[in-house]
């Protein structure tokens, strides 16, 4: 939307929840610029951002606040946190989930630090992209929201990052602990464990919840030994040890027969599950599986999951499982879709990571809007999507460029031209 003229609420009511976060008024106005950008422009990259505003800076000092200005965006990432925590729709709790995926955010430019060449299994395909492993919240009250994330760096670059190092007068030794993190190659399974280990350390209660690509040994006994409870997603192929054999978790599907199993509701449709404890070749621990058809004498199952919290009733595995969707997918289809994720062409890896903290910020700052016992004014209606509070907010925003034309030609005669000027417009 162009010739915006005033920030939208959320936007002003975030400005000075966070203004302490910022030394002056003008790095306030730049994150006040930005986030109205993310929720309502058109294009959301710097240049298309700074260029909805009617009266604004040169985009170069929007560039600056988000890649040089000496801000703190962890700090700011805490806060966040903190701030949502003051609501009891999303709040943390021990019934609270942590889905953890990973998600590729593909961009045009083939300079940006950390991209790389990646198989994008949905639209089957090699793309350049960022590959980013999020840890989401789902509350109790089904709101949720990310936590934290990691930006994964193939090998090729951390080698590359190592050579230039060694070369550098003073060698690897001489160089700061962030240059050595980006010249150290770490896995999937590396970065999971740090996100683990991030939501321990700020003793976030809950559940784990992930796919099958995250269900190996290592992230199992991980969890296991941090004394957090996991459901993760198995395999068909994976090896089981039953009845004291090993077997492929699909052989010990087959050798149940429709007697065996029992019918379970998941939401409005029927299933029949068959469920048993039991280990699992290099983890540690013992392990519940969970079986599922759509048929009582259904061939092959539909789905297996996994947890190590063996006494746990099997709807409350199937619980924690579903949030997994709710966790995952749905903050990157609206990151996607609404707020910009993947819209940032910087090259720069520091303001890549602040886009990806405030595209966050925004995402949380909706859905402490949503489903609120009443609407808010700007609002007008009772919020229950992000794409559908993103049109509120965008609604708001020209309501108040409305406003302000009507008040220059009432009480000040301003004319028609003199108001495209002022508003970019002519």
């Amino acid at each position: 939307m162009p010739a915006i003229v005033e920030f939208p609420s959320v936007v002003n009511d975030a400005i000075w929840a966070y203004r302490d976060e910022f030394k002056n008024d003008a790095e306030r106005r730049h994150f006040g610029e930005y986030l109205t950008g993310l929720l309502v422009a058109e294009r959301k990259t710097v240049n298309g951002i700074n260029g909805e505003f009617a009266v604004t800076t040169d985009q170069s000092c929007l560039n600056r606040w988000l890649t040089e200005v000496d801000w703190d965006v962890q700090r700011l990432n805490e806060r966040r946190l903190e701030c949502l925590q003051l609501d009891p729709s999303t709040r943390y709790s021990e019934q609270g989930v942590i889905a953890v995926d990973d998600t590729l955010i593909d961009h045009e430019g083939k300079l940006i630090e950390d991209v790389g060449w990646f198989w994008d299994h949905a639209d089957k395909r090699h793309l350049i992209a960022h590959d980013l492993l999020i840890a989401n919240y789902v509350c109790t009250s089904g709101k949720h929201y990310p936590l934290e994330f990691r930006r994964f760096r193939k090998r090729e670059l951390c080698e590359a990052k190592l050579a230039e190092l060694k070369a550098r007068p003073g060698g690897y030794a001489g160089a700061s602990a962030e240059e050595k993190r980006l010249a150290t190659f770490q896995n999937h399974t590396a970065l999971f464990c740090k996100v683990v280990d991030w939501v321990v350390a700020h003793d976030i209660p809950g559940a784990f919840v992930f796919d099958c690509y995250f269900t190996n040994a290592e992230n199992l006994n991980y969890l296991h030994a941090q004394k957090r409870d996991y459901v993760g997603d198995l395999k068909f192929n994976r090896k089981v040890q039953f009845q004291g054999r090993e077997m492929k978790a699909s052989a010990l599907a087959a050798q149940i027969t429709p007697e065996m199993r029992k019918a379970v509701q998941i939401g409005d449709k029927q299933q029949w599950y068959f469920t048993v404890s039991l280990r699992i070749p290099e983890v540690n621990h013992a392990v519940r599986i969970v079986i599922l058809w759509d048929r009582k004498n259904g061939k092959e199952p539909v789905k297996m999951v996994i947890t190590n919290h063996t006494h746990w009733e099997v709807t409350r595995i199937l619980r924690v499982y579903r949030a997994r969707w709710t966790g995952t997918e749905t903050f990157h289809r609206d990151g996607k879709q609404h707020l910009g994720m993947g819209d940032c062409q910087l090259r720069n890896g520091e303001g890549q990571t602040r886009h990806m903290y405030l595209v966050m910020l925004a995402h949380s700052l909706l859905i402490a809007q949503m489903g609120q016992g009443r609407a808010s004014d700007w609002a007008r209606e009772r919020l229950t999507t992000i794409g559908q509070a993103c049109r509120a907010v965008l609604r708001e925003t020209l309501g108040k460029t409305i406003t302000w034309v009507v008040e220059k030609i009432t009480a000040q005669g301003w004319d028609a031209g003199r108001i495209k000027t002022e508003l970019a417009l002519a």
